[in-house]
């Protein structure tokens, strides 16, 4: 168990991973806080506007006031293990990850009790997010601790819209509002180039809906639809009455 010696004000935010969301993170909290970078796929950490971060190993990333795990839920319980000896006493953890059953247990059952942990879930991404962050949402499943209080009001400051929820109401919410978003935008992606021009506002915004979506790597699209344990059942429901319409029309 380390102590850090720090003021009122948490200063140190130590990020795991800095991939498209990570840098997102960076760019987003950069003016609030000295971040540092633990990704191992990544020799230097350098954003869009070129910001230059640190790079740092596990055991320095880790020593930070706040620590964000921005990794796929599937390396999260793995992960927790590694930084659990290094985390100070009072660091707020926080996690990002498109589920939250499965994060929020990892986090309890692999982090020390002497850290304060808080689940979100930021209800958008790089592309939805292009032009800043104020106005979007973000759900949180809040676990322990006074940290858990101050960053709500830190993330209400950012302009957000705060959700406080819990981990399986989350996720069976998640399943039908991001499931078949993203169930239906790859069905229709991989139908082929959708029409641009002879299209109407309905078309229009669905074709907004899966341009959102289409570029996100497979991790999320796992989270989405294997992580969460409730996803099955909605698509099991959806291609359920998919195949009745079909048969209906067929029968025509």
């Amino acid at each position: 168990m380390r102590h850090h010696a720090t003021s009122s004000r948490p200063r140190s935010l130590g990020l795991f991973g800095f991939g498209a969301f990570g840098k997102l993170v960076a760019r987003e909290l950069g003016a609030f806080f000295d971040i540092i970078v633990c990704d191992p796929a990544y020799v230097g950490a350098v954003l869009d506007d070129g910001r230059a971060l640190p790079i740092r190993g596990i055991e320095e990333t880790a020593a930070c006031d706040i620590v964000v795990l921005a990794v796929p839920v599937a390396r999260l319980a793995h992960l927790c293990q590694q930084i659990a000896p290094h985390l100070i006493v009072g660091a707020l953890v926080v996690d990002v990850g498109s589920v939250k059953l499965a994060p929020m247990q990892a986090m309890t059952a692999h982090l020390p009790n002497h850290v304060q942990i808080l689940g979100t879930h930021p209800l958008f991404g790089p592309q939805s997010a292009s032009d800043g962050i104020k106005g979007r949402k973000i759900a949180i499943c809040p676990h322990q601790g006074t940290k858990v209080r101050h960053a709500s009001r830190f993330l209400r400051r950012l302009g957000l819209e705060v959700i406080v929820t819990t981990a399986e109401d989350h996720d069976r919410d998640a399943a039908m509002v991001q499931g078949l978003t993203h169930l239906i935008a790859k069905v229709l992606n991989d139908l082929g180039p959708l029409p641009e021009q002879l299209t109407t506002v309905s078309f229009d915004l669905l074709r907004e809906a899966i341009g959102m979506v289409k570029d996100d790597p497979p991790t999320v699209l796992h989270a989405i639809e294997a992580a969460n344990p409730f996803a099955a059942d909605v698509r099991d429901a959806f291609f359920s009455k998919a195949e009745k319409l079909r048969l209906q029309f067929d029968a025509r």
